[in-house]
């Protein structure tokens, strides 16, 4: 199976993560693909938490070759399929104003989120071209 690590370097790689921002100014990454991101380059959570700050729960470009993806406001809500929806509108604005070809996208909400796919699925295909690859993130 693969990973969306496998990908980093080769496209745009997203990570799923939520809004808020704890007292150090950092957004809390505990679990999935941004806990992983988290611990591959540690100064994400200082740098997304500072773009949440002054920009509100957003998608962004990371850097690396990352792009946050809000898929709940605060770490401990359960994933909100509106949020979702905005996240992936926000993406693909951003992909086409960056010119990006290639995006992979974890089943937004479906792993530790616990939504059914069958209910994600249709929000993306709304916004989501040939470019966004969906995969389904192996589990840790």
């Amino acid at each position: 199976m693969t990973s969306d690590w496998d990908y980093l370097g080769k496209a745009m790689v997203v990570i799923t993560t939520n809004g808020s921002v704890n007292k150090k100014g950092a957004c809390p990454m505990p679990r999935g693909c941004a806990r992983q991101a988290r611990e591959k380059f540690p100064e994400l959570p200082e740098k997304l938490g500072e773009l949440i700050s002054r920009h509100g729960c957003g998608v962004y470009d990371l850097g690396h070759g990352i792009v946050a993806f809000p898929v709940e406001h605060h770490w401990l809500d359960n994933p909100d399929l509106r949020l979702i929806e905005r996240s992936a509108r926000e993406l693909r604005v951003l992909a086409d104003a960056k010119g990006w070809q290639q995006i992979i996208v974890p089943r937004p909400g479906c792993g530790g989120g616990g939504l059914d796919w069958k209910d994600v699925k249709p929000l993306l295909a709304r916004h989501f071209d040939n470019r966004f690859k969906i995969i389904s993130a192996p589990s840790p």
